[in-house]
């Protein structure tokens, strides 16, 4: 274990600046909103505020937790340790997704672990671990092929059991969705349960299901639909041709914006009209300075690549609760037969990005859930 601090060099600043300031915009055809993908008019003004957008002060408050560094089978894992004030806290494993970051985190860290500093009990403590996916944020360079959810999450009972956490939760949303469930059945003696939110999966119907539908179910499964029809481009590009993609967005940072602006747009809370009014705008582009700094467009996207030929082999076992959120495509009959569910929430406001849109609303449900499990 080596600790770490992000220390992005004055250089990389500089030149993101100069690269903003040198913008060949495209064209675009007269009467187009998002239809076609991110205006450019409305990208324009990101870039103003992008420019204006002071990195340091949110690279001290990344710095102000405590992160550590690690090997583990062959790679470097980057992750914050956030112990609570609390010694019989339950450790609990966050994992975030693509394009997220351990960014995402940031608005419930505090009531996760100190949730008497927050209004909350304190028997609902929790010492956190929230380690960067490999290819993504400061767990770079990625070093092999074949980091797939199955081999993240044999990373992740790895490094709990490096902490010397011998009974932990695992919890998070998009990827996260998918390999804390995985951690809880490659370690179940140790996973006293997992918590989920976030899937984006198309629902694995089977014959007979549709009928038995409800209203809210019926219309989860018409956004999935519309999302398969026109919102899969880019995991079919980061599915594919992963090092071609990233030609682009390793060159460009307005491609890099525009590659995950586009997603805080279509998978945010579908109340609001604009990402920035689901998702604090600086927050947003900390998130896309994560990976321009990093340079790790084509090592995340890889992660699509590598799950294209590895279907993961889920089935019921620790004890699971659920949060769905507007935009989640969650239907219980259907992860019932892939997880053991004894949780399950739904909510009007939020998204996909929970964690920043709605943090209140998932740091409870995260403590409900837990609660009958400690």
């Amino acid at each position: 274990m080596r600790e770490f601090r992000i220390e992005v060099p004055d250089g990389a600043l500089v030149d993101l600046a100069e690269r903003l300031g040198r913008i060949r915009w495209p064209g675009q055809l007269p009467g187009g909103g998002w239809d076609r993908g991110v205006p450019v008019d409305y990208l324009r003004q990101v870039v103003e505020r992008w420019k204006a957008y002071d990195w340091q002060r949110w690279e001290a408050r990344l710095n102000a937790y405590p992160q550590y560094t690690t090997r583990i089978d062959g790679q470097t894992i980057h992750f914050l340790h956030v112990r609570s004030p609390q010694a019989d806290a339950l450790p609990l494993i966050l994992t975030h997704g693509w394009p997220g970051s351990i960014a995402e985190f940031l608005p419930i860290l505090g009531p996760l672990t100190d949730p008497a500093s927050y209004g909350g009990d304190p028997r609902d403590a929790f010492h956190i671990v929230a380690p960067s996916v490999p290819g993504h944020g400061f767990s770079i360079p990625l070093e092999s092929t074949g980091w797939n959810h199955d081999r993240i999450a044999r990373a992740w009972a790895e490094l709990m059991a490096r902490l010397g956490y011998e009974r932990y939760g695992a919890q998070g949303g998009d990827t996260g969705s998918v390999v804390s469930p995985l951690v809880g059945q490659v370690d179940p003696t140790h996973v006293v349960g997992v918590h989920i939110n976030g899937g984006l999966a198309y629902p694995a119907l089977e014959p007979g299901d549709v009928e038995q539908l409800n209203d809210a179910e019926r219309a989860r499964l018409a956004a999935a639909e519309q999302l398969r029809a026109v919102g899969t481009g880019y995991a079919e590009l980061q599915g594919t041709r992963p090092q071609t993609v990233s030609f682009g967005l390793s060159d460009s940072p307005v491609g890099q914006l525009a590659w995950i602006v586009e997603k805080f747009w279509e998978w945010t809370d579908p109340a609001h009209a604009l990402p920035e009014d689901a998702v604090e705008l600086d927050h947003l582009l900390t998130d896309v300075s994560i990976y321009w700094f990093t340079n790790t467009s084509a090592s995340s996207a890889s992660l699509y690549y590598e799950n294209r030929a590895a279907a993961d082999d889920l089935r019921p076992g620790v004890p699971t609760g659920v949060a769905v959120f507007p935009t989640d495509p969650a239907i219980r009959r259907v992860l019932d037969r892939r997880h053991r569910i004894v949780h399950w929430s739904e909510f009007t406001r939020g998204g996909h990005f929970a964690a920043l849109e709605a943090p209140d609303l998932l740091v409870d449900d995260i403590r409900a859930f837990f609660r009958l499990v400690r």
